[in-house]
């Protein structure tokens, strides 16, 4: 065989498995977009239930709604996916995938208005209203989910983190930070007041559920301060809608 024929014999076969190796890597990538984007949808779902009291806890655990159960249960327990823009509410139940990333940064230009996502939820004969967060800690993105009742207390809450530093941010996730939340007051009569994240409040045990408080991690100021502003612009933007479900 001439040396130019197997040359060509060659660069077919080169040519060939280049093909072949594309065609397998964008199937892999795409399976795996396609797993991670199901991860995602599973997690959030997960996320907005715990929120709400629908978890797997035992004592002092985070236990999320097993992910076998997750979209029966998420359609069980949540009635309504709305989503709030500027005076307007519609619903949509895809609501959930709204990315709030994205919507802050579409809402830096005027000309765009921000979406909100909100989720009703109905337990045992009682509503929740399901307020997504998400905010800047001492690393990196921190964010969550907020339940409150139409007396607009909060019946539970959610956080996470992208990379807060192990055993002092990364606590905001654990259960002892995150139960403290629970029956704390938003608004003082008709004013939106949140809830900060102070150091040494002189209420360690969180008794009182009107001081619009609760103690900080111990060793993560930053990311207390981080949690408190997140708490306090997100929530800001659902005060108009708040206000109507009031009792």
């Amino acid at each position: 065989m001439a040396n130019t024929e197997k040359n060509s014999y060659t660069v077919l076969f080169a040519t060939a498995m280049v093909l072949i190796v594309g065609t397998l890597l964008a199937f892999v990538a795409s399976s795996l977009k396609e797993k991670i984007a199901e991860n995602k949808r599973i997690e959030k779902q997960q996320n907005i239930l715990y929120a709400m009291g629908v978890n797997e806890n035992e004592e002092g655990s985070v236990a999320f709604v097993a992910k076998k159960n997750v979209e029966s249960e998420f359609s069980k327990y949540i009635t309504k996916q709305l989503v709030i823009t500027g005076t307007e509410v519609t619903e949509n139940d895809k609501a959930y995938l709204i990315d709030l990333k994205k919507e802050a940064a579409a809402a830096k230009k005027t000309s765009y208005q921000r979406r909100l996502p909100l989720f009703i939820g109905k337990k045992e004969g009682k509503d929740f209203y399901i307020i997504p967060v998400r905010g800047k800690g001492l690393w990196d993105a921190i964010w969550g989910y907020v339940a409150i009742d139409n007396q607009l207390v909060v019946q539970g809450v959610y956080f996470d983190h992208a990379g807060e530093t192990p055993g002092l941010g990364s606590n905001i996730k654990e259960r002892f930070f995150m139960d403290d939340f629970i029956g704390e007051h938003i608004f003082d009569g008709d004013t939106f007041k949140s809830i900060a994240v102070i150091k040494s409040n002189a209420d360690p045990k969180n008794l009182n559920k009107t001081d619009f408080e609760v103690d900080a991690i111990a060793g993560a100021t930053i990311t207390g301060t981080g949690l408190a502003t997140m708490l306090k612009k997100d929530l800001e933007m659902y005060v108009p809608y708040l206000k109507t479900i009031k009792q």
